[in-house]
């Protein structure tokens, strides 16, 4: 009888065989539930609502008008002026604030600033050689420079011209190629870290809700702990391996559908296909060993609430280890790096930034190997932990033996 666990000789099934029954149980209960249909759609949801958001904020940024300078000065002046505002951003490649003439007498400041004919930011006054530069505070400390580097430049001449420089643009540079594999390597790591807490909570919500229903007991009283413990955790690694699946889809359909308006990815130093792959890998890592202290967690807890209040220094911890491992990420090789590396809960988004920033392959290797022994420990202990504390309530209690003068006093 394969449903109990039990063969047809009525021996225990071996540890892999027991475990994949609970895997193959859970997974397709799981899969073809209602519960799990809006587990899918949920974080679906947020992408929408913040991409909505950022193109409404994007066409709100356009719409509104840009602030302008005004300048005061005599008509010569101003055409000087915008002459060589003209000269620095057409040769110079200067970002410099629009330069609008205006005529106004001497003391008009406050009146251009209040005027609703253009969004004027400030007002240039006075003359080239005693400019006064009129506005708010922060417009002050942003133009002051333009200001000052327009200025200089109509003095010398308005019709001064740059000399032309042969400009010959190069694919990519050291520099340039490290800073972008920095950033892969910290979108990667929290891109982990974020799949990480969202997924693995539900191996603790399922355990939990078995426990108060008494399954889990009839299990464990068929088949190993340990394989129980096994089989559930590579069966909600399954069902995030199809919600990221599906969350993947929906993202690349959005991205094809953007063109262009996504810059290209940096290609990291392992190249995206190992990267991806090695991706995968440490999330499957990461999963396993947060799932198997949550499942140790589980064998503690009786309630929901008690669930809550063990949980919550896992979740804080794993919030220093995601620290400890982005600090790591500049110092890679460093005694910190390293430390991140060795550390089994810190190690997957360690190794991963290492990929995003080097292509050795040795400590990949080492590190998964690293890893899979503390999933093995973590298994162990929560399967013993579960034995001690909950299987013993499925014991007959011990009758307490009754002293002698007990019994001569029952014989009286």
């Amino acid at each position: 009888m394969s449903g109990t666990g039990r063969g047809a000789s009525g021996e225990r099934l071996p540890l892999w065989r027991a475990a994949w029954v609970v895997a193959r149980r859970d997974f397709v209960a799981i899969l073809f539930s209602r519960a799990f249909f809006f587990f899918l759609l949920g974080p679906l949801f947020p992408l929408v609502v913040g991409g909505l958001a950022g193109g409404i904020g994007t066409q709100v940024r356009q719409s509104v008008d840009q602030p302008v300078l005004a300048s005061s000065l005599s008509p010569e002046e101003n055409a000087r002026i915008t002459a060589a505002r003209r000269n620095l951003t057409e040769n110079g490649r200067l970002d410099l604030p629009e330069v609008v003439s205006v005529e106004a007498e001497a003391g008009d400041t406050a009146a251009i600033l209040r005027s609703d004919e253009r969004n004027y930011g400030a007002v240039l006054s006075g003359s080239l050689d005693e400019p006064v530069l009129a506005g708010s505070p922060d417009k002050l400390e942003r133009w002051e420079g333009a200001v000052a580097v327009m200025l200089a430049e109509a003095r010398q001449s308005a019709q001064t011209e740059f000399s032309s420089i042969d400009l010959q643009p190069t694919t990519s540079t050291t520099a340039d190629r490290n800073r972008d594999q920095l950033v892969t390597a910290q979108a990667s790591q929290l891109l982990l870290f974020l799949l990480s807490m969202l997924l693995a909570g539900m191996v603790l919500s399922n355990l939990v809700e078995e426990k108060a229903n008494k399954i889990i007991e009839i299990l464990a009283a068929a088949i190993p702990m340990d394989a129980v413990f096994l089989g559930k955790l590579f069966a909600m690694l399954g069902i995030s391996l199809v919600g990221i699946t599906v969350w993947a889809s929906a993202i690349g359909v959005l991205f094809l559908a953007a063109g262009n308006i996504i810059p290209p990815l940096t290609v990291p130093a392992t190249g995206w296909p190992a990267f991806i792959a090695l991706g995968i890998i440490y999330f499957m890592m990461n999963y396993l060993l947060l799932g198997s202290v949550f499942l140790a967690i589980g064998s503690l807890a009786n309630t929901v609430r008690e669930v809550q209040t063990l949980s919550m220094p896992v979740t804080m911890s794993q919030v220093l280890i995601f620290f400890l491992a982005s600090l790591a990420v500049t110092q890679i090789d460093q005694p910190i790096g390293i430390a991140a590396m060795i550390f089994p809960l810190s190690s997957p988004y360690a190794l991963l930034a290492l990929a995003a920033q080097d292509d050795v392959v040795w400590p990949h290797l080492l590190g998964l190997a690293w890893q899979a022994l503390f999933v093995v420990l973590f298994i162990r202990l929560g399967a013993a932990l579960f034995r001690k504390r909950v299987m013993k309530s499925g014991r007959q209690a011990k009758v307490p033996r009754k002293r002698f003068w007990q019994r001569g006093s029952r014989a009286a």
